[in-house]
């Protein structure tokens, strides 16, 4: 007699038993519980490192053998830089001008929201940062583990937690809750969950215009599972429209405040960025190199900013070709980190750091990160890997803890 923990899928979703449904959610449950127990060592070895880092980072202010005592919120100020203050000013005042709708309103509405229980948008913007972290790492490892091994799922998730730019994930910056919203909507189109991919791509394109990028997977995965058969399509695929809906609902806002539906793309000319070519950042970045002293500001932010890029391309390159190429199936993983990459670098700053920003935005090529932790499958990789991303990582955040500017 066949026992009911054999029957196929199809025959488990035909029983309408009440017992058998209540023992699938709990194994629904108990995969996502598994998840957040995989990752959880990581995510508060990371806060406790982070903690430790700006405890530590107040020996930049104080002189030696200084008697000073600061204050406690010395601390948690340290963390209040750059964008974090302009997140705060939309959530405590809203868009005062055109050129503020380069942040996207999804983060700064949140910290609106959660300021009514903390009485302060930005700790409420470290809150909602920290907790779509969490999300993020579990709704990763989940995605690796249904699509390729445990194992591979972990070294993912660990390779991008100790980024050299992964603090801002800490940061009341808008980088944790785009990347948790754009991967799950990800998971959601390798599971061919149409609704609910395009639920979470509408807030990922709210969150940020790179939400839009969503619509390369979800176009490529609908057909492939539905074997490249047109007339094989259904009314489920109009869920792709979900996602492009975020950005359009804020060109109406922008239209309606500004009278430009496209003021957030006109205001990114403040930062000096345009539509200018994916070569144009990465051939300039050279060209300051090459006719500058090497021991300047501009030149080391430019190596580490071209050191980054070059990287990422190479990922990319290797999830098409190589022993570490993603399969036919997993298609989706290349070309969705090849658009992000392409949209990330045909922007670039036409300054003197034509690649600014760079080395913090490639945290949203998740595929790269699935590939490097491909190749981190040889131990000597594997610790060089973490040794100088960790290097870079507590650099780079005493960097911003101490206000100098970082990426």
């Amino acid at each position: 007699m066949q026992s009911k923990t054999s029957l196929s899928l199809v025959d488990q979703e035909t029983l309408v038993i009440p017992v058998a449904h209540r023992r699938d959610v709990r194994a629904s449950w108990h995969v996502w519980l598994i998840a957040c127990q995989r990752v959880l060592p990581i995510y508060i070895a990371i806060h406790v490192a982070c903690a430790i880092i700006t405890y530590v980072a107040v020996l930049f202010t104080l002189g030696n053998f200084s008697t000073t005592s600061l204050p406690l919120h010395t601390l948690l100020n340290s963390w209040f830089r750059w964008d974090s203050g302009h997140f705060t000013f939309i959530a405590t005042h809203g868009y005062d001008g055109a050129w503020r709708t380069a942040f996207f309103p999804l983060y700064p509405i949140l910290e609106h929201i959660f300021a009514y229980g903390t009485r302060d948008p930005f700790i409420a913007g470290l809150i909602v940062s920290n907790l779509a972290s969490f999300g993020l790492f579990v709704v990763l490892y989940r995605l690796i583990v249904e699509d390729f091994d445990a194992d591979l799922a972990h070294r993912t998730v660990l390779y991008l937690a100790v980024f050299p730019t992964a603090f801002f994930f800490l940061a009341a910056y808008n980088e944790s809750l785009f990347i948790f919203l754009a991967t799950l909507s990800f998971y959601h189109i390798r599971r061919g969950s149409w609704w609910l991919a395009g639920m979470a791509g509408i807030l990922a394109s709210l969150t940020r215009s790179a939400g839009l990028l969503l619509l390369v997977p979800f176009a490529y995965e609908y057909l492939r599972q539905h074997n490249w058969n047109i007339r094989a399509l259904r009314l489920d695929v109009l869920n792709m429209m979900l996602i492009p809906a975020g950005t359009v609902l804020f060109a109406i806002y922008c239209n309606y405040r500004f009278h430009d539906p496209f003021a957030f793309s006109h205001a990114q000319a403040v930062w000096h960025r345009y539509l200018v070519g994916t070569w144009y950042g990465f051939g300039k970045a050279l060209k300051i190199l090459l006719n500058r002293s090497v021991l300047t500001f501009d030149s080391i932010h430019t190596v580490i900013d071209l050191s980054t890029d070059t990287l990422m391309l190479a990922l990319v390159i290797l999830g098409f070709v190589g022993p570490w190429r993603f399969s036919h199936e997993q298609m989706s993983y290349a070309l969705y980190g090849l658009t992000i990459y392409l949209f990330l670098t045909m922007f670039p700053a036409v300054d003197s750091f034509p690649l600014q920003s760079l080395s913090r935005l490639v945290l949203e090529m998740i595929p790269a990160f699935v590939t490097l932790a491909l190749i981190g499958k040889r131990s000597s990789i594997h610790l060089g890997y973490l040794l100088i991303a960790w290097s870079f990582f507590a650099f780079m955040l005493l960097q911003f803890l101490t206000g100098r500017w970082v990426v």
